[in-house]
């Protein structure tokens, strides 16, 4: 094997192992920031109009039921059960974006973690590659708990806006936990967009989406469906064993 090669391989099996380290320690310790946050602050800086970027972390008994729902409800409604791909949805996706019109994602909570946390915005098939490997240590590493919790934590809610509770205190101007379930389902309902909408100035089609959300969230049990996430063991140990 050329030496040049060898290299690259001895590389490689490096970045892997330093990735799972990595992922398998963020399952206890709360990320500092995110790529995406990173990426946010480099873009205000070459347009000239520096952000001050807003982020306070909340634990899981912190976040309430209503706005962990309601994401579910709004963006991953087979999260409990699928292992990181929604399959499914790929195929729903693929099929509606074939006949044209407004394209369609088919991203789960668990790809949205691995690309906001770890890698940078695009569609190119390397970033797409790396969302996958990131998408499927986190399934290994995490309990779905864990991986909500980071989800709610990390996600962008307006310009300089990061998680439940800067979203909250933002739209708002109440803590995270006070959230009620109106409040949460504009949250939810903004996430495809939220540098086009507003959670608090919502126009029509934002009311609109937030009352389907709220009725998705009635129809998942509302509080209830929480109850199948496992929150000590990742999914597929939970799966097997029980939790």
């Amino acid at each position: 094997m050329p030496r040049l090669l060898r290299r690259l391989v001895k590389f490689l099996l490096w970045a892997m192992a330093a990735s799972a380290a990595l992922v398998l320690i963020l399952r206890w310790v709360p990320p500092p920031g995110t790529a995406l946050m990173v990426e946010r602050k480099v873009e205000s800086w070459m347009d000239g109009e520096p952000i001050d970027l807003q982020r306070d972390w909340r634990p899981w008994k912190e976040l309430p039921d209503t706005l962990k729902v309601a994401v579910i409800a709004g963006e991953d409604q087979r999260f409990a059960e699928h292992w990181g791909f929604d399959f499914t949805a790929i195929r729903q996706a693929l099929a509606h974006n074939e006949r044209g019109g407004s394209l369609r994602g088919a991203s789960t909570l668990s790809q949205q973690v691995a690309k906001n946390l770890f890698l940078w915005s695009g569609r190119s098939w390397l970033r797409k590659g790396l969302e996958a490997w990131f998408t499927g240590l986190i399934e290994l590493f995490w309990p779905k708990q864990r991986i909500l919790e980071v989800y709610l934590n990390s996600v962008e809610w307006g310009d300089g806006i990061f998680g439940a509770e800067a979203a909250a205190r933002h739209h708002f101007r109440i803590g995270a936990p006070y959230l009620s379930a109106q409040q949460a389902s504009l949250l939810a309902a903004v996430l495809p967009n939220p540098h086009r909408w507003n959670a608090g100035r919502p126009n029509a089609y934002v009311n609109r989406r937030a009352s389907w959300i709220r009725q998705q969230m009635r129809q998942l049990g509302n509080g209830h469906y929480l109850l199948q996430l496992p929150a000590g063991h990742p999914a597929w140990l939970a799966a097997m064993f029980g939790r």
